[in-house]
């Protein structure tokens, strides 16, 4: 009995350092717990601030657990104990009652501060690069209008350069999320919204969907790839002098419900359509597209 009572005491000795190795162990492979930019590192910070907070509060309400349980335990001298019937106590109940509104007060004001502050670029002196993303079934197009550039399933960056992503989608609403450079936002049909990312070095960095939207969304990835300045620059000159004109007909394929390889082109669709600003149903050129993205003369009178 007292062997498997050692045990047992060896086993719980050794269940808080398993523990912590288990979840250093974890961190690595957790891209949001690897902030590779000033917008994640900002979230990286809020995050670890609200669980040290919370686990402050737990520690506290399991030592006043304690202290209960132990100082007002049923004991020999107090067997026949019979508390008195309160009606209320008006001290008690603000307390209370001022507790979790402190608590959710202390959350929210960094939560909030840092929301607003990271939608605006986190570099004043660097004029940010503007790309805009389309969101379809199932792959992501971005848009250089600068440049005059446009990639799928992958986008290239200059490192420590502020980058607004404007997004929208065709069809089904989508969530752009490059867990190591920052929190994620909505892409919506006919609408646009708007995230600022940065990379503070080169890398490859993945991205990913993260709203459901159909069978195929799992695979709806696509890499972000930071570069030196030099080398981004040497990029797009390659791309506006070697990569083929994206056409109507080719970006209506695209468009098509499917999963499709990483493509390049030297022109965007910005050309003749931006689904942000106008309905997808309802193109310019007198065309429109169905449900599914896909491209069609309108051979309606207006």
């Amino acid at each position: 009995m007292k062997q498997e009572k050692q045990r047992g005491r060896k086993w719980f000795a050794w269940l808080p350092l398993s523990l912590l190795l288990l979840l250093s162990g974890c961190s690595e492979n957790i891209a949001v717990l690897n902030p590779k930019g000033p917008v994640a590192k900002v979230q990286y910070d809020l995050i670890m601030w609200s669980i040290g907070f919370m686990l402050l509060i737990i520690a506290v309400v399991f030592v006043l657990f304690a202290v209960v349980l132990i100082r007002y335990r049923e004991k020999p001298e107090n067997a026949d104990y019979e508390p008195p019937d309160e009606e209320g106590n008006t001290l008690l109940e603000i307390v209370w009652t001022a507790i979790p509104i402190i608590i959710v007060t202390v959350l929210a004001i960094p939560t909030v501060k840092a929301t607003f502050a990271l939608e605006k670029p986190q570099r004043h002196d660097v004029e940010p690069l503007t790309i805009h993303v389309t969101a379809a079934n199932w792959k992501w197009i971005f848009s250089y209008p600068d440049q005059h550039i446009e990639t799928v399933n992958y986008v290239n960056i200059p490192e420590d350069v502020p980058v607004k992503f404007k997004l929208t989608s065709v069809g089904p609403m989508n969530s752009f999320w490059v867990p190591e450079l920052g929190g994620q936002k909505y892409a919506m049909d006919g609408m646009e919204t708007q995230l600022i990312l940065q990379a503070d070095q080169p890398g490859s960095y993945m991205g990913r969907s993260a709203n459901f939207s159909g069978k195929q969304f799992t695979h709806m990835e696509f890499e972000v790839v930071a570069q030196k300045k030099e080398d981004f620059e040497k990029w797009v000159k390659e791309v506006q002098q070697t990569a083929p004109k994206l056409t109507k007909d080719k970006y209506a394929e695209i468009l098509k419900p499917g999963l499709v390889g990483r493509m390049t082109f030297s022109n965007t669709h910005l050309e003749w359509v931006d689904h942000a600003k106008q309905n997808s149903h309802h193109m310019n050129n007198g065309e429109h597209s169905d449900h599914h993205g896909n491209m069609e003369n309108d051979h309606h009178e207006h």
